[in-house]
């Protein structure tokens, strides 16, 4: 026998019964919260060009990717992003759609996680994108249904906002390589103080720099944004901090209370978000269920310059997190099993399917014997069995 052949990949898991009735519950409700607010389903291919993902355009290190080649030669990748493939859709095939396009999009992303950590390299991934609209408007549009999203599937999720070109604006006041820029990116993000810290020595103590190192804990009330003008006298970031504070007053509107928060130190990987960020978080998952933000130059990647915000959710997160809770309605056991006579199989299923018509569960019994069938029902709990022959007969199993 083949080493690998009872085993799933690395970062992969079979998913069963009540797991797939849990993935699938999550996606109906999110499709429908889209679907009401006027977005339309696309997919896209599981596999794309790597031109599409290269680092530089999605962020995305090559070594994260799942990559393989076709038959010219040519390099392919599993899809790591749902947003790129959908900006390529809208510049070609959907060129000459009246803006703003509202599209949703239930589909997996594959991409390699280090370590792992708890996460998965294959996600069952929903979300929008609303392509061809600029302003608050728009970013309120996208947030409001993130929210309205999430609570549908749990109540005590929390929203947090912040924006990406916030650490931009510092960042590129910092005399370091990109590398090292990234690096401390990833320190912010994972909010590892310690680390942040000693590579923030390293630099001289400019204005910049300090508000850097304060931007993991610039997290919380309006107080936050506050404290964040105080530090910083840079224009461009004091503008986005404004932006911030609008956004909040807006969204608080919405009677959210302490689920709203302000996160400074909200600096996603993906270097194509422009403008506001936000997350999503539900209690149980260690990991944000719900990512997004306004990337208004992305298109222009794809000569089809248009503004654009959207989120992705992880749809997997979602379910293990209101399966865990009891908030997915279990699979009912059949109410009958059917069994035939000798002769009568097709009666048989001519019976369940009336059963089935007539909202009754039945399963059609494949077993040979009228003993086999009832010890079967008894085991699975089904409580009463019918046998069809020339007269119909039903029998309760007793559970």
């Amino acid at each position: 026998m083949n080493k690998y052949s009872k085993i799933t990949p690395e970062g992969t898991k079979d998913l069963l019964f009540e797991e797939c009735l849990a993935n699938r519950t999550v996606s109906s409700i999110l499709g429908n919260v889209f679907s009401h607010r006027g977005f339309h389903e696309v997919l896209t291919p599981g596999i794309e060009f790597y031109d599409l993902f290269s680092e530089d355009i999605s962020g995305i290190p090559m070594e994260y990717m799942f990559k393989m080649s076709d038959s010219k030669g040519r390099l392919m990748v599993m899809r790591p992003d749902s947003t790129l493939p959908i900006a390529r859709m809208v510049s070609t095939r959907l060129k000459n759609v009246q803006h703003p396009v509202r599209l949703y999009y239930n589909q997996r992303v594959y991409r390699y996680n280090p370590g792992l950590t708890g996460r998965s390299n294959e996600v069952m991934q929903t979300g929008i994108e609303l392509i061809g609209a600029s302003g608050k408007r728009s970013d309120l549009e996208v947030i409001t249904t993130a929210v309205e999203a999430l609570s549908k599937c749990v109540p005590d999720f929390r929203i947090e906002i912040g924006h990406a070109a916030f650490f931009k604006a510092l960042a590129q006041k910092l005399p370091v390589s990109d590398s090292e820029r990234e690096e401390i990116r990833f320190f912010i993000e994972s909010k590892n103080y310690s680390a942040l810290n000693s590579a923030l020595d390293k630099l001289e103590q400019t204005q910049a720099v300090n508000v850097i190192r304060r931007l993991p804990s610039l997290f919380g009330g309006i107080d936050v944004l506050d404290e964040a003008c105080t530090l910083c006298d840079d224009e461009d970031a004091l503008a986005t901090l404004e932006y911030v504070r609008e956004i909040y007053n807006d969204l608080s509107k919405l009677n959210l209370g302490e689920r709203l928060i302000i996160d400074l130190g909200l600096v996603q990987r993906n270097d194509y978000y422009s403008n506001i960020v936000f997350s999503g978080y539900v209690e149980g998952s260690g990991e944000p269920v719900l990512i997004g933000g306004r990337y208004d130059n992305l298109l222009d990647r794809f000569d089809a310059p248009a503004p654009a915000i959207g989120f992705g959710i992880n749809v997997d997160a979602l379910a293990r997190v209101m399966l865990k809770r009891g908030h997915i309605p279990q699979k009912k056991n059949a109410d009958i099993l059917v069994h035939s006579e000798k002769g009568y199989e097709i009666e048989a299923i001519k019976y369940t399917t009336a059963l089935s018509e007539a909202n009754i569960l039945g399963e059609n019994s494949v077993f040979e014997t009228e003993e086999e069938a009832l010890a079967y029902a008894k085991a699975r709990g089904i409580k009463r069995l019918t046998v069809v022959g020339e007269e119909i007969k039903t029998i309760n199993t007793g559970v």
